[in-house]
């Protein structure tokens, strides 16, 4: 359970969407099963008239499998669709909603967030209802709904990434007001060690409509930061606040930051990551088609331009300039 001092994440080295989720799977192998030889030849050892029946028995079957296949391929094999095919109604069950009261803030948390990424309909409601009784009561840095909201903060509906830093803000005793900016500011400044995860954390509530204004200053002043981490995890922050003026500055750091790691975060915030709606995304495209024709650009900087405008657009272009100004003048909004 997080203290009102917004504990650390126990898994300190995973910062760039949500902190925490990292957990390595174990299989355990036991010896084989052994059938001892004498026994398995009595088995197997069939008189010669039992086994030729024995083979137009198999034939037979394998034939009437052929035919029904070809009859009913469906049954037999499944099929990846590519459009989605329903596996039930998208909507809270009433027993799903009766049992929430007896559940754990935990359970209720994990449950609301599972439904949530399936688009169920209700899950985001019963979110912004119950999240205020979960401050201190959930814990968001390990177990299942660590992983929930990993997920969650990629995916393709901005109102399950907004569940998902609503969760987090919970998860870290953190209310949305200007006294947990000042107290992580002034942790900011004295506690450098954890100094990605409180720019991370900065940016979820900024995102939420506290300080934003003020937070974004805050990311700007580190932006030439000469610690490549600071300037990492400030190119994560605005793709978190996601303010309009924000985009210019991610261009920039795109272009023109030394460190490829810090260059491509940018690349992400603008084109995927974070909390840019479609339509701020696609105010980039211009600027990023300029960067096409940047000679000073790095191969690695430069395919991250074009994977960046297919990312924004969803155009199955490649990597050739001309054929991305001509989509471009084709689609671009007036």
């Amino acid at each position: 359970m997080a203290n009102a001092d917004a504990d650390y994440p126990s898994n300190s080295g995973l910062f760039v969407l949500l902190a925490g989720a990292e957990r390595r799977l174990t299989l355990t192998w036991g010896p084989p099963m052994r059938t001892k030889p004498a026994r398995l030849r009595e088995r197997v050892r069939l008189q010669p008239g039992r086994r030729v029946a024995r083979c137009f028995a198999i034939l037979g079957f394998a034939l009437a499998m052929a035919i029904f296949a070809g009859a009913n391929p469906a049954t037999l094999r499944a099929q990846l669709r590519s459009t989605p095919l329903p596996a039930s109604a998208p909507k809270l069950s009433d027993h799903e909603i009766e049992a929430l009261p007896s559940m754990t803030a935990q359970q209720q948390a994990q449950l609301l967030m599972e439904r949530a990424i399936n688009h169920y309909q209700g899950a985001i409601e019963l979110i912004d209802k119950s999240v205020p009784s979960w401050y201190g009561q959930i814990e968001v840095d390990k177990g299942p709904l660590a992983s929930l909201l990993n997920t969650a903060i990629n995916a393709n509906d901005l109102r399950v990434r907004e569940a998902s830093l609503e969760i987090t803000l919970a998860g870290y005793n953190l209310p949305k007001n200007p006294s947990s900016v000042d107290r992580l500011l002034v942790r900011l400044e004295s506690e450098p060690e954890h100094r990605a995860w409180l720019l991370w954390i900065l940016g979820v509530l900024g995102n939420r409509g506290v300080e934003t204004s003020r937070l974004e200053l805050t990311f700007l002043d580190r932006i030439h930061d000469p610690d490549q981490t600071t300037r990492n995890y400030a190119a994560i922050g605005l793709g978190l606040l996601a303010t309009d003026s924000a985009i210019a500055r991610l261009i920039g750091m795109f272009r023109e930051d030394p460190s490829p790691v810090v260059r491509e975060t940018a690349a992400c915030s603008i084109a995927q990551s974070g909390m840019f709606t479609e339509a701020q995304r696609m105010r980039a495209v211009p600027d990023l088609l300029k960067m096409m024709d940047d000679a000073t650009l790095d191969p690695a900087t430069r395919s991250w331009v074009f994977q960046a405008l297919r990312d924004i657009t969803g155009a199955g272009i490649g990597s050739d300039p001309a054929a991305w100004r001509g989509w471009w003048s084709q689609h671009s909004r007036a």
